[in-house]
């Protein structure tokens, strides 16, 4: 299973954005590293914010394009706002979304490694597309590691309006996400106009 493994904070400072989430990782970005500080050609500005995308979930290139072209087919949303909604509901970036993970990377860890259930089954696949009233929680045993309970009861992430958290360290989706309540800086145009020509 393909997976991004660089360092973060080196990418977050080279794409000019913190895509990991971490309060520290704007510590050392200057002015003049990251290519935005560059004078970009269009093609350039669509393929950072592609890279940006990507990296805010941690998906690799070829499943990012299967993304795109499933939000292409979709009728009853933009397909920015299509693509945005699919890696918002994968269930690795919920795992994180909802505190019992301090990052994306450690997330889609505890799902390989069966810390998580949904609807109390074991899910290991950090793609799944987790549905509207699907309830995420950590498997029994699981529920007495420290640094889950820790992460789940003091979670620097302000919980965003779709996701209800509930006691006995659980969570609901309760609802698709809108585009303006996904806490991610990103012009999805750009990725979507970047894709048109290759797709």
């Amino acid at each position: 299973m393909a997976k991004m493994m660089g360092p973060r904070f080196k990418q977050s400072r080279r794409l000019g954005l913190n895509v990991c989430g971490h309060p520290k990782a704007n510590k050392r970005m200057g002015k003049g590293l990251a290519r935005n500080d560059k004078k970009l050609t269009e093609y350039g500005m669509q393929l950072l914010e592609k890279q940006r995308l990507r990296a805010y979930y941690g998906v690799m290139e070829r499943q990012f394009r299967t993304y795109v072209e499933k939000a292409l087919r979709q009728k009853e949303r933009t397909t920015g706002d299509a693509l945005v909604m699919m890696l918002e509901t994968r269930l690795d970036n919920l795992v994180y979304r909802m505190g019992f993970a301090s990052s994306i990377r450690q997330a889609r860890q505890m799902v390989v490694h069966g810390h998580i259930r949904v609807n109390g089954n074991k899910v290991d696949i950090p793609s799944y597309a987790v549905k509207v009233g699907d309830e995420i929680t950590l498997r029994e045993r699981s529920q007495k590691v420290e640094m889950f309970k820790s992460n789940f009861e003091s979670s620097f992430l302000g919980v965003v309006p779709y996701i209800e958290k509930k006691e006995g360290l659980k969570a609901t989706l309760t609802r698709m996400p809108e585009r303006n309540e996904v806490p991610i800086e990103i012009q999805d145009s750009l990725v979507v106009e970047f894709y048109s020509r290759l797709i």
